[in-house]
C-alpha cells in the first residue's frame, strides 16, 4: 500500500494506493483561511498537521487492515506558500499562502533587483509567489527575518514533521522564484536578490525520489509501520497531472478547486512571463509544465453560496433550469475575488456584475459565475496557444468538476473535449501516493496510468458561437474596468 496526502487549501486529503493500482479508500478534514487584513491569506501551519494525524485516523480506522500495510507515502501541496522556521524549526508566524495579495510593492522590488529574473525563474513577479513575500517580512517583519533559518513550502512542513528532514522538490520549488527553473536548482542569483542565501532553503531532491523514513516516534502516534519511506513529492500541479497519468508532452489537466489551473506538460523549459503564464518543472525528471492560474475558481461558488444563503448542490440544479435565452442575456461576471493572475498579472482586479436587473434571479447569477470563471479560464488557454503549446488531451479535477453543466460549458468554450475522471476530487492525492509507490521502486508504466473510465464532453458549435460573443465583451468589461480598480 502506498499512501497520498495532499494538502490543500480548503482541505487535506488522504488516499491509500494499492499496488495493483487500486484506490482503496480516502479522507479529508476542513481547513479554515485566516485573513488578519484586507487581501491576507495566512493559515497555522500547525493546524496542517493537526489535519493530517485526524484524516489518517479516519483511514486507519476505516481500512486497518490496509493501513498497517503502508510501505511509502508521498506529498502534494498548495504551492508558493512561505513557512518560516527558526534555528529550532518552529514556525516564526502563519504561514502566507498562495492566495496573499500584500507584496505588490515587493514585486517590482523583486524585478529591479534581478534584472535576468524572467530569464532563470520562468516566471514573472507575482504577489502570489514565494519570493515577494519574503520581501515583504524583511521590511514590515524585520524582526522575523532576522531569525529566519529556513523558509518551506507547505507540503514540506509536514515531511519535516514526518521524518525530521527539510527537504523540497523541483516542482513545488519552481514556484518560489528563488530556482533555475531549467536547471532544476536553486539559484544563487536570486536568492541574493532577497538577501538570503542557500542555508536558508532546504536541497531539492526530484519528486519520485526518497526523501526520509518517518520517525518511529511518529509512526508509532500515527499507526504506521516501521521504516515507512517518504518521498520527494511534489506541488499540486504536479502530482495533479500525474493522478490523471499526464507525463508526455501536450498532456494535461484542467483543475476547478478553490483555484483554476490550466497545465500542459513539456519536454523542455519554455518560459512566457510576458503572458501571465507560469512555466515549472514536473515532479518527474525531464518534464516541465506550462501553466495558466485563474485566482479564483469554485471558490467564486463558494462566496455566491454563502452571500445567497444556499448549498453548493442546490445552486447548481437551480442553474439547470436556465434556459438558452438567459444565458444570451445574463449578467457579465469578472470573477477576480482575490485579483488575477494569467493573463493580466493584476492583483488589484476585483469581482464585478454588469447587467443586473430586476428580473435577475439566484440561479441567473449562478450561471453568470460559472461563465465568467469559463471565460477566465479561457484567456488562460489562449495565452498557452498564443504561444505555441497545443494540448492533446484535458482531463478535468477539482470539486467545481462535479458539475455536468460547469464541464459542458468550458468544453463549448475551449472548443476542444474535456474528459472527467470517474473521481475527480482526490487526483493529488493519487499523483502524490504514485510519487511514495515510485519512491519505493515502482516501475513507472506500471505507477504512472491515465484514469480507465472517463466521461467525455464534446464541444457544441451552436453554444460556441454564443459564448464567443460573450467573451468578447467580457474581455472589453476588464479593459474599461481595470483603470477604476482601487490601488
Amino acid at each position: 500500500m502506498f499512501l497520498g496526502i495532499d494538502l490543500g487549501t480548503t482541505e487535506l486529503k488522504v488516499l491509500l494506493l494499492a499496488s495493483d493500482g487500486q484506490v482503496i479508500g480516502t479522507a479529508r478534514h476542513p481547513l479554515e483561511i485566516s485573513r488578519p487584513k484586507p487581501r491576507w491569506s495566512e493559515q497555522d501551519p500547525d493546524d496542517w498537521w493537526q489535519a493530517t494525524r485526524i484524516a489518517l485516523s479516519t483511514l486507519r480506522e476505516n481500512y486497518p487492515d490496509a493501513f498497517g500495510r503502508i510501505q511509502a507515502i508521498g506529498l502534494s501541496g498548495q504551492m508558493h506558500g512561505a513557512v518560516l522556521l527558526d534555528a529550532n524549526d518552529r514556525p516564526l508566524r502563519p504561514a502566507i499562502l498562495w492566495n496573499d495579495m500584500r507584496s505588490v510593492r515587493e514585486c517590482t522590488e523583486l524585478t529591479d533587483r534581478a534584472p535576468r529574473l524572467h530569464q532563470i525563474a520562468g516566471n514573472c513577479a507575482m504577489p502570489g509567489l514565494t519570493a515577494p513575500k519574503l520581501l515583504w517580512v524583511a521590511r514590515n517583519e524585520p524582526e522575523h527575518f532576522r531569525k529566519l533559518a529556513c523558509v518551506l513550502l507547505p507540503k514540506d512542513y509536514l515531511r519535516l514533521r514526518l521524518t525530521g528532514v527539510k527537504l523540497t522538490d523541483p516542482s513545488d520549488a519552481s514556484g518560489t522564484l528563488w530556482v533555475d527553473v531549467g536547471s532544476r536548482e536553486w539559484s544563487d542569483e536570486l536568492l541574493q536578490a532577497c538577501d538570503m542565501t542557500r542555508m536558508q532553503v532546504p536541497p531539492i531532491e526530484e519528486g519520485n525520489r526518497p526523501a526520509g523514513v518517518v520517525r518511529r516516534i511518529v509512526a508509532d502516534e500515527l499507526g504506521l509501520p516501521a521504516n515507512v519511506v517518504v518521498a520527494a513529492g511534489g506541488g499540486d500541479t504536479a502530482t495533479s497531472a500525474l493522478g490523471v497519468g499526464a507525463a508526455d508532452s501536450g498532456e494535461g489537466f484542467l483543475s476547478l478547486g478553490t483555484s483554476g489551473v490550466l497545465s500542459v506538460v513539456t519536454e523542455q523549459f519554455r518560459p512566457s512571463p510576458n503572458l501571465g503564464l507560469h512555466a515549472l518543472c514536473h515532479a518527474i525528471p525531464d518534464r516541465w509544465h506550462r501553466t495558466s492560474v485563474v485566482q479564483s475558481a469554485a471558490s467564486c461558488v463558494s462566496w455566491l453560496c454563502k452571500l445567497a444563503s444556499v448549498d453548493e448542490a442546490s445552486l447548481l440544479d437551480e442553474v439547470e433550469s436556465v434556459g438558452a435565452d438567459h444565458r444570451a442575456g445574463a449578467p457579465l461576471f469578472l470573477p477576480y475575488l482575490s485579483g488575477e493572475r494569467t493573463p493580466h498579472n493584476d492583483p488589484y482586479a476585483q469581482g464585478v456584475f454588469c447587467g443586473l436587473a430586476h428580473s435577475t434571479d439566484r440561479a441567473t447569477l449562478a450561471y453568470s459565475v460559472l461563465e465568467g470563471v469559463t471565460f477566465a479560464l479561457t484567456d488562460g488557454l489562449d495565452a498557452l496557444r498564443a504561444d505555441g503549446t497545443r494540448e492533446t488531451s484535458l482531463n478535468a479535477i477539482g470539486g467545481g468538476a462535479r458539475s455536468t453543466l460547469w464541464m459542458q460549458l468550458i468544453a463549448d468554450a475551449f472548443g476542444a473535449p474535456i474528459r472527467r475522471p470517474p473521481d475527480s476530487q482526490s487526483i493529488a492525492a493519487l499523483g502524490a501516493a504514485r510519487l511514495g509507490w515510485l519512491a519505493a521502486g515502482g516501475d513507472f508504466s506500471d505507477v504512472v496510468r491515465p484514469p480507465p473510465k472517463s466521461q467525455e464532453f464534446v464541444p457544441n458549435e451552436g453554444r460556441r458561437s454564443m459564448l464567443l460573443e460573450r467573451l468578447t465583451s467580457f474581455r472589453a468589461f476588464y479593459r474599461q474596468l481595470r483603470p477604476l480598480f482601487p490601488t
